[in-house]
């Protein structure tokens, strides 16, 4: 359509890596105008965990449109947000031991992270946060202080203040643990670290390039924060709701965070929402005192409470997930396997992982090709360099293969093609010299 070159902004990104005009989705699956199908290993960047268009959640969200139920309600009190409630209580808080408090913050991501590091800032005086290496939090301008893309934090247009960053697990290599670093620069009155308001860090940094961290890190960095009285907020908007096998990310290592962040997947349909949830004893704030028009999205309610009743009732949904994520371990190493020469490694937990490719340029070629033959595919890092699965949960393992397959394709198809192109350059080479 000439419109969106008519009028849409040039902002739009991935209408450019996948220039077609989509206007069907089920499930694991999107399709063109043309009629053309489209494995979605890329799921509105982990926003459609249970698929597209979900069809009990899809009858549920029905019937409440039909029956007139509240759609705008600001943050007064309806059925449909108690019902969330209760069940988000007795289903995933009370089974984890998890004690907090839930704020429907604005739909997006990047307002529940400006709301934590508010809160943060207002129950302990301090203004410095702790931020690490490859993090991303948003690009509202709070949260764009804590991310670390340049690309993003470069389009702020004024400095970017409050925040400090530190390295991530592994960052400064194997064996070395950051949060020793992080422990010593706030003991030191000199280090020229303020002593922070809160620290905040994602299990898996997924824009970062599916860093992953240990949960020994993770349990030290939570050491680190308790003996300096300094608040861990965990960003789960982008690993949670089961992206990496259990409800939260941080589950496995056994941490309790002071505050959480969750969107994306959260509402189950693709519906924004997004809350911050924290201890009790840090809900100091006035009524009103942060605010926003679209804080709670009842559409939203319907459908999340719906995907925790569908899957989250028992660990048989977990137990799944794991399942595949084994076998997407297996023929991820399989594949690098077999291209050793480029360098090639693997990374992720659970159904959250890629393929390193070192080279933005040369994954970025190998998710065009894999388009081209029907797989929806991105990449993430910060020179764009890994290849990033985020097919939905649900989808079936024959589809689950069958995206493989087309990704394994698409690898050996461009590295032939760059075999043949070094092959003719180094000709070349040898005969000019000659």
């Amino acid at each position: 359509m000439k419109i969106f070159d008519e009028i849409e902004s040039e902002v739009q990104c991935y209408a450019r890596s996948f220039p077609r005009v989509f206007n069907k989705a089920k499930g694991e699956f999107l399709y063109d105008e043309e009629g053309n199908q489209y494995l979605d290993f890329l799921a509105g960047a982990g926003t459609l965990n249970y698929g597209h268009n979900h069809p009990v959640f899809k009858e549920k969200l029905l019937d409440y449109i039909l029956s007139d139920g509240i759609t705008h309600g600001l943050d007064m009190h309806t059925k449909a947000k108690g019902e969330f409630l209760e069940t988000f209580n007795e289903k995933i808080l009370k089974p984890r031991d998890l004690d907090y408090v839930v704020q429907f913050t604005g739909p997006t991501g990047t307002n529940a992270v400006e709301a934590a590091l508010k809160l943060a800032r207002n129950v302990t005086g301090r203004e410095n946060i702790i931020s690490f290496t490859n993090g991303f939090h948003g690009v509202s301008i709070g949260a764009l202080a804590t991310t670390g893309n340049s690309h993003h934090r470069g389009a702020a247009g004024v400095s970017l203040n409050g925040s400090s960053r530190m390295p991530y697990d592994g960052y400064l290599g194997d064996g070395i643990d950051t949060t020793a670093y992080l422990d010593k620069v706030l003991s030191d009155s000199s280090s020229g670290i303020d002593k922070p308001a809160a620290v905040i860090v994602e299990s898996v940094q997924g824009e970062g390039g599916i860093n992953v961290a240990s949960f020994e890190w993770l349990r030290n960095l939570e050491k680190v924060c308790r003996k300096h009285d300094v608040l861990l907020i965990v960003d789960d908007i982008q690993a949670g709701c089961g992206r990496t096998g259990s409800y939260f990310s941080f589950e496995p290592s056994g941490i309790k965070p002071d505050m959480v962040t969750l969107s994306k997947s959260l509402g189950g349909y693709g519906l924004p929402f997004a809350v911050v949830l924290f201890r009790p004893e840090l809900d100091q704030w006035k009524p009103g005192e942060h605010n926003g028009t679209f804080r709670g999205n009842n559409f939203a309610f319907i459908t999340a409470k719906a995907a925790i009743d569908h899957y989250w009732s028992d660990d048989e949904f977990a137990k799944d997930i794991c399942r595949k994520g084994e076998y997407v371990s297996k023929r991820l190493e399989s594949i690098i396997g077999k291209y050793g020469e480029h360098n090639f490694t693997t990374r992720g937990r659970g159904l959250f992982q890629g393929i390193n490719c070192v080279d933005g340029e040369l994954a970025g070629r190998i998710t065009a090709e894999a388009f081209k033959k029907g797989l929806i595919i991105e990449t993430s890092g910060a020179d764009d360099q890994v290849i990033k699965l985020l097919c939905p949960l649900i989808i079936s393992q024959e589809n689950l293969e069958k995206g493989i397959d087309i990704l394994e394709e698409a690898v050996r198809t461009i590295c032939a093609k760059e075999g043949s192109f070094a092959e003719e350059k180094d000709f070349f080479e040898t005969k000019k010299a000659s």
